[in-house]
């Protein structure tokens, strides 16, 4: 499942398109200003996609998206969203980093639409196939861990879960997000991903039991943490 934030002060429309696009396969985190939103993408897990509206309560969302384009978050695809009719704001937004544009009001059917396109594209553009973080190299066609040239003893569902912390380095997935990989549901989702997680660190570490590469966010999830040098 897909984790999207939108950054709205309309509660009213947040909530519906909450549950909404939750009903189909994209979970909605919301934040109704600014500030709120900032200290949602600070704080994670981490987010696939950010909806941001044009006009919010503290701060312009012209300014928003060109400070998040100048940080950690300058990757994050953005579907800027406004009630404006001028067509100099659009042209704007996009200019600033916004991946795409919607008008208010819109059907919530266009907008699910617009964010699978732009999952896919982002998707399409940047898959790479190799990760080398220092000694550790990830090969995703072989689902092969290789770690100071020894190749990791990592099944597939291991490897997947290394993937898709080391190709977000430094930000927080929780267990839901890596269990979403796995195709894992129940009460035991949260016990299986520490389980692979902790094969993961002996296989990968220099100590396992003080891990570096791959870090506890207590209460949220886990981190990779590049090497020093890399």
């Amino acid at each position: 499942m897909h984790r999207v934030l939108i950054i709205d002060d309309d509660q009213k429309l947040t909530a519906m398109l909450q549950t909404w696009l939750g009903s189909r396969g994209v979970r909605l985190d919301c934040a109704h200003s600014a500030a709120a939103g900032r200290a949602r993408l600070d704080r994670g897990p981490a987010v696939d996609l950010l909806v941001l509206d044009l006009m919010l309560p503290d701060a312009d969302g012209l300014d928003l998206c060109r400070a998040l384009r100048a940080g950690p978050t300058a990757g994050l695809p953005i579907l800027m969203l406004t009630a404006r009719g001028d067509p100099a704001d659009r042209v704007l937004g996009l200019e600033l980093g916004a991946d795409d544009y919607l008008s208010k009001p819109f059907d919530p059917r266009e907008l699910l639409a617009r964010i699978r396109a732009l999952l896919r594209r982002v998707a399409r553009t940047a898959r790479p196939e190799r990760i080398c973080h220092g000694p550790l190299v990830l090969d995703r066609d072989r689902l092969e861990a290789t770690h100071n040239g020894v190749p990791a003893a990592l099944t597939a569902h291991q490897f997947r879960l290394l993937w898709a912390l080391a190709s977000r380095p430094g930000r927080v997935l929780d267990r839901a997000q890596l269990g979403a990989l796995l195709g894992e549901r129940g009460d035991l989702l949260d016990r299986t991903i520490d389980v692979h997680i902790s094969r993961i660190r002996a296989a990968i570490e220099a100590d396992p039991r003080r891990p570096q590469l791959i870090r506890t966010v207590r209460g949220a999830g886990y981190l990779f943490s590049p090497p020093q040098d890399d």
